[in-house]
């Protein structure tokens, strides 16, 4: 993974979708670039997996422009799906298999070779401390060890840009420090990664930029340090309380 390969591993200009009368997203422009770990906060119905499933190709804008890699959401969607890893909000696999079967079937999906997936599943597996459980079926696992196994699954191609949907919900705080461990890894390795979350901790310890959006608009964007400087705050919490008026726990 490299930043000249595009300029920018998301670009995205004037984005705005429509449910009917509802704005989900509006007017947002966002730069992400190689190597960044971005998250983006904001409550329930702010706008936030929206526009992960507009990355995704899942949705379609009603205006605007999105990019992954300097490929179009719409007109190359063939090329963005090729290139990144989805765990999305509500998992998806299947609870006869076991968790290491559910993540070799999404390795073959992505045509991983099989010697090659093999050894990345038990490296990855290690790495989120889920080998133990691995051989379970996964309708046994408990809904951190179901969002562990999901991100596993989104990142089993060792794609270039990953968007992660609240991927550590349901985790205990040695499973989700072993997630952040992980995550950073790729980042450190070039990966491009969009994380949202309801955790600040999360966000404070993990990103390097957040942007806050509210009612479907950007209304804060900088790293941690730079906007708890900016309104004078502790953490990120009370600068999202500040500009949203809301805790962000009531908006799980």
């Amino acid at each position: 993974m490299s930043s000249t390969i595009s300029k920018h591993a998301i670009k995205i200009e004037n984005l705005t979708k429509r449910f009917g009368k509802i704005t989900a997203v509006d007017d947002l422009s966002l730069e992400i670039g190689w190597g960044e770990l971005f998250g983006l906060l904001g409550p329930n119905g702010a706008g936030k997996t929206t526009v992960i499933n507009i990355l995704s190709t899942l949705l379609e804008p009603s205006d605007g422009v999105a990019s992954v890699a300097d490929n179009d959401v719409i007109f190359s969607a063939d090329e963005v799906r090729r290139i990144i890893g989805v765990c999305p909000q509500e998992p998806s696999f299947y609870e006869h298999l076991t968790g290491r079967e559910n993540i070799e079937l999404f390795g073959d999906l992505h045509e991983v070779p099989k010697d090659l997936l093999k050894d990345r599943i038990d490296i990855m597996l290690q790495k989120i401390g889920l080998e133990d459980d691995a051989d379970r079926r996964a309708g046994q696992y408990s809904g951190g060890m179901i969002r562990r196994v999901s991100t596993v699954m989104a990142l089993i191609s060792s794609p270039r840009v990953a968007l992660l949907d609240e991927p550590t919900v349901a985790m205990d705080p040695v499973s989700r420090r072993a997630v952040w461990d992980f995550i950073r890894e790729l980042k450190n390795n070039g990966m491009a990664i969009v994380l949202t979350t309801h955790y600040m901790e999360e966000a404070e310890e993990i990103c390097d930029r957040v942007g806050i959006i509210d009612q479907g608009k950007l209304i804060a964007l900088g790293t941690p340090k730079d906007l708890m400087e900016q309104h004078d705050a502790k953490d990120l919490e009370e600068v999202f309380i500040r500009l949203t008026g809301k805790k962000l726990r009531e908006a799980v």
